[in-house]
């Protein structure tokens, strides 16, 4: 069996219809899409079908550091501020998470998670854990540092190529 034909098998053996091209499998783009959307299938499959990948992030990010500035988070989870707010809103309505006004300046948020919050975040985080090691299988300690090295320096790369 070629590596074009092998392209449209599943793990099963099950051809899922025609091969991939191979332009679309040199292009870096394409393959990425191709990763975050198995990713986002496993998630919903795997973890949790309502809190979604950017909402965790938001989650945990604020369980790293409570009381964080809801401005300066955006960044640190690679949102920008528009659906950073928005992200926000929504774990708020849920109950996930508090919004503090400081005394000392009524512009900023404050963030905090709730206790059920903190209980959905910890519900979460280890069926998340879980998805990693499944994700990771098939790799030993050192090879998953390296890729996750490499994965970081290449989105770090092509975030780089949007920043004003």
């Amino acid at each position: 069996m070629g590596d074009r034909e092998a392209t449209t098998r599943t793990s099963n053996g099950r051809s899922k219809g025609l091969p991939v091209p191979p332009e679309l499998l040199a292009a870096p783009g394409y393959v990425a899409r191709r990763l975050h959307q198995a990713y986002v299938a496993a998630w919903v499959r795997l973890v949790d079908p309502v809190l979604t990948g950017p909402q965790f992030a938001v989650l945990t990010a604020v369980n790293a550091y409570p009381g964080v500035e809801q401005g300066s988070l955006a960044s640190s989870v690679a949102l920008d501020r528009s659906t950073m707010a928005s992200i926000v809103g929504r774990l708020e309505e849920r109950g996930l998470i508090t919004r503090e006004r400081p005394a000392e300046d009524g512009r900023k948020r404050l963030l905090f998670l709730t206790e059920q919050g903190a209980a959905a975040f910890a519900a979460t985080d280890r069926k998340a854990r879980e998805l990693d090691v499944l994700l990771m299988q098939g790799h030993d300690p050192d090879e998953q540092e390296a890729l996750l090295r490499r994965l970081t320096a290449l989105s770090e790369r092509w975030e780089s190529l949007t920043d004003d």
